[in-house]
């Protein structure tokens, strides 16, 4: 159970909320009144100044030089959800103060992540004047070199982490040479708030640049329609919900429930997602995956044409179709994660704790998503590798808290042919013969321990039955949106009898009961798990433990408070 400590009562009586929220808050380390207030009133003009931004300001400025001369620019993204939606904000605000813009996106498959060399002599043959990357580019050294030796001005901004190598102990860190690199991780950045998406920091520039050309009429106009784009791609981006990325979120999503967007609106029609009551969950498992499913099976243009499409016909058929991709998508997943899963469960791999699993023929779109399945199924880091056109493997993997892959990627680095990402989530890809050494390079190099490797789940506080109310889930909406790093509280009660019990769901396999704690208050219960202990401890009589998170349930025009079961344990009596 998390016990961080503060005047609880101070921060309740001080900013109009429950002591049980306060306590919520102060969990998610956020700690001075100055804190709390940005964390619970924080607004668009609470955002951090850019100029401390390393290269912003000279970036913004050879930018505003090119439009000023009317040279061409073409935007480089990556074919994610974080990288159609960079895309979009670069385009939308350099086409607002008239630039000749064009963008491109690099094809999954036949280019793999990032900016390569055909995109830059694509750009010098079209007659581009300067490439500005988006989403990617931190390791584009040799495409740097190129564009220069080209005659093409290249600019970098990313959020992805900085390259290095280490030598002795110490490590080197290595940087395009470009004519500004923006990218908050490098060492002598002196922005304090690191963790941005790729799109957050392009909504941040585009902010900064109209402030330096004296655009702020202009931007008031067009700002509605780029933070909502900013806001999908933070929360798809599975970034920190905290700190600048919590306020662009927050207000993003206010914007998306009123969007002028027609092809976001469609597909926010397409997913029969209420847009009225739209919330960060919506994009997590709805909007986010439809967009990643156009550049996953296809192209991630398409997703991009969608944002951009202001025919209302013509939205509908884009976002029926990329919901369509997405359907497809989901069961291509499944066939790849349930050979992964087999793989893992095998008696040759089954003691390592780092899983790296190579799936024949499987398609390489999905090998991440398949690769944070199999993580949640066993709890390790987790690395699926197929067979690129190349005739070399790539893959994608995804981490535990515990363990950074993307240092451990440097530590193997010999035996991979390219890598990037972050210390949850990576990609790369390697020669079909070193993936035994590559395995087993990890592993041994690996110092997770048996503790690392159990999922725990942080308790906020016991909050007993009775203590639940309207008031607590009104203040509780004030925590949203929630996520990673601002993760949904959880609660727990100790001791607690199950009065009834009735099966939900077309095979029973779900919940609904009547708990009772130890001084009579009852409380409505639902569970969406593994309910087959409940209903064993509901027959023997037996006395349970929950983790939970309190609800109220609308049927019919009717409200009821609930609690929501996470996790139960039965207690030994």
């Amino acid at each position: 159970m998390l016990t961080k400590k503060a005047d609880f009562e101070h921060i309740s009586k001080q900013f109009g909320i429950d002591p049980a929220v306060a306590r919520v808050i102060r969990n998610r380390d956020v700690i001075s009144d100055e804190e709390i207030d940005m964390y619970l009133n924080g607004t668009l003009d609470n955002l951090g100044d850019m100029s401390l931004m390393k290269d912003a300001d000279k970036a913004l400025h050879l930018i505003a030089e090119a439009i000023n001369a009317g040279k061409n620019i073409r935007i480089v993204g990556d074919y994610d959800v974080d990288g159609i939606c960079s895309i979009y904000i670069l385009y939308k605000g350099l086409t607002a103060l008239g630039g000749i813009i064009t963008y491109d996106i690099p094809d999954r498959i036949g280019d793999g992540y990032g900016i390569n060399d055909r995109i830059v002599e694509k750009a010098h043959d079209e007659g581009v004047n300067m490439i500005i990357t988006c989403d990617n580019g931190i390791t584009a050294i040799e495409q740097a070199n190129l564009a220069k030796s080209l005659g093409m001005d290249f600019i970098v901004t990313d959020h992805h982490d900085v390259h290095y190598e280490e030598k002795d102990g110490v490590r080197e860190y290595s940087v395009p040479d470009a004519l500004a690199v923006v990218d908050a991780w490098q060492e002598d950045c002196l922005y304090p708030y690191k963790d941005m998406c790729g799109a957050g920091l392009v909504y941040r520039l585009m902010e900064r640049l109209f402030t330096i050309l004296g655009k702020n009429v202009l931007w008031e106009k067009i700002k509605d329609g780029l933070v909502e784009i900013a806001a999908i791609a933070t929360i798809a981006d599975v970034v920190k919900l905290q700190g600048e990325n919590r306020v662009i979120v927050k207000e993003g999503l206010k914007r998306i429930r009123k969007t002028k967007n027609v092809g976001l609106r469609n597909l926010i029609e397409a997913k029969g997602i209420d847009i009225n009551r739209f919330k960060a969950v919506n994009v997590a498992f709805g909007i986010g995956p439809c967009l990643n499913a156009s550049g996953r099976l296809e192209s991630a243009m398409l997703g991009l044409d969608l944002l951009l499409e202001e025919d209302e016909n013509k939205a509908a058929d884009l976002a029926t179709k990329i919901v369509e991709l997405n359907n497809e998508r989901r069961a291509i997943q499944d066939m790849v994660q349930e050979r992964a899963i087999e793989e893992a469960s095998s008696r040759e791999m089954i003691n390592d704790k780092i899983l790296v699993i190579y799936v024949p023929g499987a398609h390489e779109s999905v090998c991440g998503l398949a690769a944070g399945k199999v993580r949640e199924r066993f709890y390790k880091p987790t690395i699926i590798l197929t067979d690129g056109a190349d005739g070399n493997l790539k893959g994608s993997a995804r981490s535990i808290e515990a363990y950074n892959i993307f240092e451990g990627l440097v530590e193997v680095g010999n035996l991979l042919l390219k890598f990037g990402g972050h210390p949850a989530a990576a990609g790369m890809s390697l020669k079909k013969e070193n993936l035994d050494a590559f395995r087993k390079a990890l592993n041994d190099n690996c110092n997770l321990s048996d503790e690392d490797m159990i999922e725990r789940v942080n308790i906020d506080l016991q909050l007993p039955l009775g203590y639940v109310s309207v008031k607590l889930i009104e203040d509780l909406e004030l925590l949203e949106p929630c996520g990673m790093g601002n993760e949904k509280p959880c609660f727990a009660d100790r001791n607690l009898k199950i009065l009834s019990y009735s099966a939900m769901g077309r095979d029973g396999q779900y919940a609904r009961m009547v708990l009772s704690n130890e001084k009579g208050h009852r409380m409505t219960a639902v569970c969406f798990n593994d309910c087959e202990g409940l209903r064993k401890a509901y027959d023997a009589g037996e006395i349970v433990s929950v983790i939970f998170y309190p609800e109220i349930n609308e049927y019919r025009g009717t409200k009821n408070l609930q609690i929501n079961v996470k996790e139960y344990r039965i207690e030994k009596q």
